[in-house]
């Protein structure tokens, strides 16, 4: 058997931990084990190490490399769907957008939003649609979306907004035609891909969370959903505060299902559950 097929051990795994925690405050427990493994097996491969440890001892003694960047997008998981945890939209649709409507009236018809953690781009680019869908005379809206994450592999694919049929199979056949253009893919399978409307509001950056953010505010809502879950306690109230001072005043933070503040300081009003308010 190499090197390769077999788990991390012990003291390896700790390195990636380590090394992950102080980068990006992911939190990696000893479940996680057996996915390190087999994530970072293809990486000893790709680069021809003898083992986990020759791998580790190149890529963590080179933190600007790329290599190390590809490190970091192999052990982050990005899982998500258009219109995934739904109730957050008709959150958006049935009470927030109607507020922000009375209070702005036609003075000003701006919105500024963040998705943190954006993966792929179903999550921005379905906040989108769900905005050009629910505010009144849309077109005349100033609409910007802040997307970001720390993966590079998953911006370049949310960037280009072309998604094989499947992913987009959670999108209504009426909202599909108005949004999505269809499009060959490269491996001659059908595919769609966003329209120039949602693309142009939407900037996808670069960003890690626990560095320095080149922004302050103030965003009319953040999505951060199921990004938290991978990190403890303190790195999540930590998060979370930031978050609240880059709100505007009645701003909402919409956290993912699996996810809460219980036992986190911070001075949001609970809305309703992963629904928090400034």
């Amino acid at each position: 058997m190499t090197a390769t097929e077999q788990d991390i051990s012990p003291r390896d795994f700790k390195r990636v931990a380590d090394a992950l925690y102080a980068h990006c405050g992911i939190n990696l427990t000893d479940s996680k084990k057996q996915l390190v493994s087999a994530r970072l097996a293809k990486r000893v491969r790709s680069t021809g190490a003898a083992s986990y440890g020759q791998y580790l001892d190149g890529v963590l003694s080179a933190p600007e490399s790329e290599e190390f960047t590809t490190f970091v997008d192999s052990l982050s998981t990005n899982l998500t769907s258009f219109f995934r945890e739904a109730d957050h939209f008709t959150y958006l649709k049935s009470t927030f957008l109607p507020r922000i409507v009375a209070e702005r009236g036609s003075t000003t018809r701006s919105l500024r939003a963040w998705s943190a953690g954006c993966s792929t781009g179903e999550e921005p680019y379905t906040i989108i649609i769900t905005l050009l869908e629910s505010l009144p005379k849309a077109a005349s809206w100033n609409i910007k979306l802040l997307a970001t994450d720390l993966s590079t592999r998953v911006l370049s694919k949310a960037g280009a907004g072309v998604y094989e049929s499947e992913r987009v199979a959670t999108v209504t056949p009426q909202l599909k035609a108005k949004y999505f253009e269809p499009r060959k893919l490269a491996d001659g399978s059908s595919g769609f891909a966003v329209s120039p409307a949602m693309r142009e509001r939407v900037a996808f950056r670069y960003l890690n969370l626990m560095e320095p953010w080149p922004f302050t505010g103030p965003f009319d809502f953040i999505f951060c959903r199921n990004v938290m879950i991978y990190f403890d306690k303190p790195t999540q109230e930590k998060l979370v505060n930031r978050y609240y001072e880059c709100l505007a005043p009645g701003g909402v933070l919409f956290t993912g299902h699996s996810e809460s503040l219980t036992g986190i300081k911070h001075p949001f009003k609970y809305t309703q559950a992963t629904i928090y308010q400034k």
